[in-house]
Order: structure tokens, then C-alpha cells, then sequence
């Protein structure tokens, strides 16, 4: 069964080791809270991205990074000492606080721009044109495994704002001009999208229930 999240960010971790191989990685992070229950086999995101801890100790984890991973996310730049944004996988009765997070990385954006807006911080977003279909005004999108609400949208870029407590417990605070960061869009978008393309243009209208999601291996 895949692993779920929220967007909700449980601290900040540090980079303790990173070992490089040919094309793929071992990560080392030091944390607190989410070592709490973090078994070895369980699901963590580093950044947003969903890694499988395969080694824990009482101050830090360990998780392998594939080569695929290190190609289309942030976590190939990553060094000794940079900071990390980690959530350990949703339970079945604990609150959604944020939106459905899968942890696999869409794509990287670019920070473009960064004001302060009162207490706010508005960051601009380049991102893929091919993800920015997936945005809409007031919807919602993962960025380093975090939670936000996107405020406009061009056909470059997305706005989204960070507020106080957000600036303070992620690294989103420590983040300027220029950084790169983790892209998940909403989730619910691309699966209607898929419903749609297989659809097609002139298709009849469809009934869109519980067997038709079955036949089409969404449930």
C-alpha cells in the first residue's frame, strides 16, 4: 500500500552524511521527533521526497536515495549540514491538516522571487509549463513537502505565501533567489485529467462511480 502524507512538516532535520555513489546515494539526517516510532522499512520525506529509512540509531536515520531520485529532485545537491523538511507517513485516524501528499516529486521549481509581506513572505515560483496545468488560484501544492496554498498563477510561475510559522519550522525560512525546490502537484488533478484524456474529445458524457473507477485500476 502506498504511503500518504500531508504537507504538514514535523521539523527540521540536518544533513549529518551523504555518501555518493555512481549514480545514486545514502543520506544521513539527524533528527528528534520523527524518530520517535521511525522503524526501519518505514516511509519518511526528506524534502517532500518519500524515502524508506533503512537504518535508525537514537539520534538519526539513514535512507537510500536512487539515481532516478537524485536526477529529478533537489536531494542530489544536497551536503553535510543542510538543513531538511521531514513528515513521517499519515495514520489512519490522524488528522489532515494539509492536502493528500504522495511524496513522489513532479518536478523542480525555481525560487524567482522573494518579498515580504507584512509578516508574509510571497515567493514566486518557476516551474515546468508542464506542470503548471495541474494549478489553480486558492488550490493546493506540495513544495519541499510542504503544504501551501498557490495565489496566482501565470504561464510562467506560481505565488505562494509563508507565513511566520512556516518561514520558522521549514526550510522554506532559509530559502532565497535562485534555490531550487521539490514540486508535487495535487494529486486529485492528475487523476482527472487521466480520466479525461482516456475519454477523448468527442467522447459521450460518462458516469463517473465507484465501478468505473475500478475498471480503470483507481481503486
Amino acid at each position: 500500500m502506498q504511503s500518504m502524507f500531508t504537507g504538514i512538516v514535523e521539523e527540521m532535520g540536518v544533513v549529518q552524511t551523504i555518501d555518493r555513489r555512481k549514480r545514486s546515494a545514502r543520506l544521513s539526517v539527524l533528527a528528534r521527533t520523527v524518530l520517535e516510532d521511525l522503524a526501519v522499512g518505514d516511509s519518511i520525506t526528506v524534502n517532500g521526497v518519500c524515502l524508506t529509512a533503512t537504518g535508525r540509531t537514537e539520534k538519526e536515520f539513514t535512507a537510500d536515495v536512487s539515481s532516478e531520485t537524485m536526477n529529478v529532485t533537489n536531494l542530489g545537491s544536497l551536503k553535510a549540514g543542510d538543513a531538511v523538511n521531514l513528515e513521517r507517513a499519515v495514520r489512519v485516524n490522524s488528522r489532515l491538516g494539509g492536502h493528500l501528499v504522495t511524496g513522489h516529486i513532479d518536478g523542480v521549481g525555481l525560487i524567482r522571487d522573494r518579498r515580504q509581506d507584512e509578516d508574509a513572505w510571497l515567493l514566486t515560483i518557476e516551474m515546468p509549463k508542464d506542470l503548471l496545468r495541474y494549478c489553480i488560484k486558492k488550490g493546493s501544492i506540495a513544495v519541499d513537502g510542504i503544504s501551501l496554498t498557490i495565489n496566482q498563477v501565470t504561464d510562467r510561475d506560481i505565488q505562494v505565501a509563508i507565513i511566520p510559522h512556516t518561514a520558522e519550522a521549514t526550510t522554506l525560512g532559509l530559502k532565497g533567489v535562485g534555490t531550487t525546490i521539490n514540486l508535487e502537484c495535487d494529486l486529485i488533478g492528475k487523476y482527472i485529467e487521466r480520466l479525461l484524456l482516456e475519454r477523448g474529445p468527442e467522447a459521450p458524457p460518462q458516469k463517473v462511480d465507484r465501478d468505473y473507477l475500478k475498471r480503470k485500476g483507481l481503486l
